[in-house]
């Protein structure tokens, strides 16, 4: 019994020694699908309707709010009802900032938002589509001259 148990552990060492041993490879980490329901809806002084989706981790509500601090509908308004201050693209990307004040404070502070916005059905690489007749929005949203352009917590309107 004690030879079989030894050639059969020798066996093991030598076959894991020439082929290695199996493991799962942990798959990628994928994006969440893109969600394409609309969160916020307003329209900038040259009556364009500007969306913003719920989207995923790569742009939309659920990348601004979570990278770069921005919770609130209120606070795109702000840039939104400006504006837009560049464009690229062909016109379909747009730009439009802002600054936002600190309230109830003797000494208010500010900080400088952008909000990106994409005017078009689809993204340049075509994975995403607004469906017909409709934009995708407001791709992404920050804070200048902050880590990160992380929005700091008073700058929620």
């Amino acid at each position: 019994m004690k030879k079989i148990i030894t050639l059969a552990a020798a066996a093991t060492i030598s076959a894991t020694t020439l082929f290695g041993t199996a493991y799962a490879r942990p798959m990628p980490a994928q994006p969440h699908p893109w969600d394409h329901r609309v969160k916020c809806e307003t329209k900038d002084p040259d009556d364009r309707k500007i969306v913003a989706r719920y989207g995923n981790s790569e742009f939309g509500w659920r990348h601004f709010t979570g990278r770069h601090n921005i919770k609130k509908c209120s606070t795109l308004y702000a840039a939104l009802h400006g504006k837009v201050d560049r464009k690229f693209e062909q016109g379909r990307k747009l730009e439009y900032d802002a600054v936002v004040f600190e309230t109830g404070v003797p000494r208010p502070r500010q900080v400088k938002i952008t909000v990106v916005v994409w005017q078009a059905r689809k993204s340049l690489d075509n994975r995403y589509d607004a469906g017909r007749g409709n934009t995708i929005g407001v791709i992404t949203a920050y804070c200048h001259n902050q880590q990160g352009n992380k929005c700091p917590a008073w700058a929620k309107l």
